[in-house]
């Protein structure tokens, strides 16, 4: 079982949650699956829960080995993220996006080399850059006097600006809205694909207010779902 260390009544009440297998497994299969789907995955949501609880009756056909190895991947970096929850830092965050691009680009640490963003009206920082917007990025998340829920969508928008990684950038930017959540006693949340021009949108303007909002909203639909397994 997955343990975290915070002590709030918000967190236990996800602690309790995540106890049902039921819901465990219905929360990590829709977080890869519309996190990936962001990214372009094809994976429907039983073809992913397939792969991630080894379910023989429902069978894969003609899978892409990529699509594959990103649903296996986010499942560890999501759980690793569980059973690590506590301050953020450089080593958490380099160590999810290992673990989501294993078997598929097997990086190591932050990118050496320029990237740009299909769709996005902006070049990311030269690589030799990277390490000091980082630590810059971390210092002001942990000393900004922002609500929690504005601070964590401020860092997740500047996180994806300068898109730290050859790959995965997106998929460990989610991770970790999540893993900030758990570990302040918050709900996680879960971004639908269907809403993913939307996201974009405040991602590529600068839009706190409108992403923490989005952040509150799909909290109520989780704990919609929470009560839907009855936990």
């Amino acid at each position: 079982m997955i343990k975290l260390n915070c002590g709030s009544d918000k967190m236990n009440r996800f602690l309790e949650a995540i106890k049902n297998q039921d819901y465990y497994e219905n929360f990590i299969t829709r977080s890869v699956k519309n996190s990936n789907a962001i990214e372009g995955n094809t994976l429907s949501y039983a073809e992913t829960y397939s792969i991630l609880f080894v379910d023989e009756s429902l069978p894969l056909q003609n899978v892409n080995p990529r699509e594959l190895y990103e649903a296996i991947n986010l499942k560890y970096a999501l759980t690793h993220s569980l059973k690590n929850n506590g301050k953020l830092g450089n080593g958490i965050i380099i160590k999810i996006n290992e673990l989501i691009n294993k078997n598929i680009k097997d990086t190591t640490g932050f990118r050496k080399g320029k990237v740009f963003i299909k769709g996005a009206d902006f070049v990311p920082p030269e690589p030799f850059l990277v390490p000091s917007k980082m630590s810059e990025l971390l210092y002001n998340y942990e000393n900004s006097d922002l609500p929690l829920i504005e601070n964590i969508a401020n860092f997740h928008i500047n996180f994806e600006h300068i898109h730290p990684f050859e790959d995965g950038n997106g998929r460990t930017g989610r991770v970790l809205i999540n893993h900030e959540l758990i570990s302040s006693g918050e709900i996680p949340i879960v971004i639908p694909e269907e809403r993913r021009i939307e996201y974009f949108e405040y991602l590529a303007n600068y839009d706190i207010d409108g992403l923490a909002n989005m952040i509150r909203e799909l909290q109520q639909v989780e704990i919609s779902k929470m009560k839907e397994y009855g936990v």
